[in-house]
């Protein structure tokens, strides 16, 4: 298992940065190593909304599929399979002082069968994903016009 986590600080109002990051089609603009990322079905996003989310990684092209499993003010989580890892997004909200937020955001990935023998050489390549992957919410947030 690998986590890796970050705490990313916007100027924009707690309620617009969770009403954005609960579309996790969203992902293709904040997360570096999202190629593409579409919601399956329709109706209000809730917990159970569904995403196809292909990913770049290393080179290499992964499908996983996304579900919305917590959806709170403060709260987001999208846990996405494939039959060789499952990934979970943690999203926690907390508004600061200045009318802002604070997001921590915990990614974990958990490998299954033979992959999970290269889980002590992923560790590197996922720290610097998770880097930029900061910086890119980071500007992405600041940025953010929500209607």
């Amino acid at each position: 298992m690998i986590t890796v986590q970050r705490e990313i600080r916007t100027p924009r109002p707690m309620a617009d940065v969770v009403a954005y990051l609960s579309d996790f089609s969203n992902a293709e603009q904040w997360d570096p190593g999202t190629v593409s990322c579409a919601r399956l079905g329709s109706g209000p996003i809730a917990v159970g909304t569904t995403y196809r989310n292909v990913s770049r990684f290393r080179g290499k092209e992964t499908q996983l599929q996304y579900e919305l499993t917590r959806l709170d003010p403060d709260h987001l989580v999208f846990v996405g399979n494939n039959k060789t890892v499952t990934s979970t997004d943690d999203l926690a909200f907390a508004p600061d002082r200045a009318g802002g937020t604070v997001l921590t955001y915990r990614a974990t990935l958990v490998f299954h069968g033979l992959a999970k023998l290269a889980t002590p050489f992923l560790r590197r390549p996922f720290e610097k994903l998770a880097d930029e992957t900061q910086a890119q919410m980071t500007r992405v947030l600041a940025a953010l016009r929500v209607e």
